[in-house]
């Protein structure tokens, strides 16, 4: 029986140490969101892309996606800015929900509300293209 309890301890060791050895050595593959960007047509303040994987349909109706402003010229002050935007097709008119610089919903903007975007050639083709996309 001491002879079983040996070899049961001995195996929950060894266990132990491949367990630690597999934690420490080997990769956890990390799955990121990759995107699908489609440019809308330039403005001379730079561009903007939308990611046609990242649209949702909202519980209202409207769509919810993922889209990146790129400056024409880049400083610490002016950096690519991420938006999760919802937009009413119907309206034409769209809300940031969020806001980041270094990855998407960094801010989120909970008092949201529905603008126009005024003649805004960026965001009039968002717009235009995502409530055209087919899913």
């Amino acid at each position: 029986m001491q002879i079983v309890y040996l070899i049961l301890k001995t195996f929950k060791i060894l266990f132990a140490y491949l367990l630690i050895f597999l934690i420490n050595n080997v990769p956890i593959t990390v799955n990121a969101l990759s995107h699908d960007w489609v440019q809308v047509p330039r403005s001379k303040y730079g561009e903007q892309v939308w990611d046609q994987q990242s649209i949702q349909i909202n519980e209202d109706g409207t769509r919810r996606v993922l889209s990146k402003f790129i400056p024409n010229t880049k400083s610490e002050i002016t950096k690519d800015i991420l938006y999760t935007m919802d937009i009413n097709c119907n309206e034409k008119t769209f809300r940031d929900i969020a806001v980041g610089a270094d990855e998407f919903n960094e801010f989120e903007n909970i008092n949201a509300k529905w603008k126009y975007p005024n003649g805004d050639k960026l965001l009039l083709g968002v717009i235009d293209q995502v409530c055209s996309f087919e899913q």
